[in-house]
């Protein structure tokens, strides 16, 4: 039984959130999301966003699957309610 029951349970799959880089969304708004939604602190929020800046993209967080995508949801709407054209896509990790 021991056995069936380590085949039966499996690890859900974890999702990386990825924020892409525009030259329209300014880095504080970026800075604020990932404080606010993404709860990093504000120097990692700082360090990501200069990596989203010089590398094009980066990752902001990896997470289950509904939590990613809800992340991703809320992130993208509060970005496209204030004028920022802020692209944000999920990905198996």
């Amino acid at each position: 039984i021991d056995e069936k029951i380590k085949d039966l349970v499996k690890e859900p799959s974890r999702y990386n959130v990825i924020f892409l880089n525009d030259n329209a969304t300014p880095m504080e708004w970026v800075v604020d999301l990932l404080i606010n939604i993404f709860k990093h602190t504000h120097s990692s929020a700082e360090h990501i966003t200069m990596e989203i800046h010089t590398n094009g993209s980066a990752v902001v967080g990896t997470y289950s699957y509904e939590i990613a995508e809800q992340k991703t949801i809320e992130a993208t709407k509060s970005s496209h309610e204030n004028g920022f054209p802020l692209q944000i896509k999920m990905e198996a990790e």
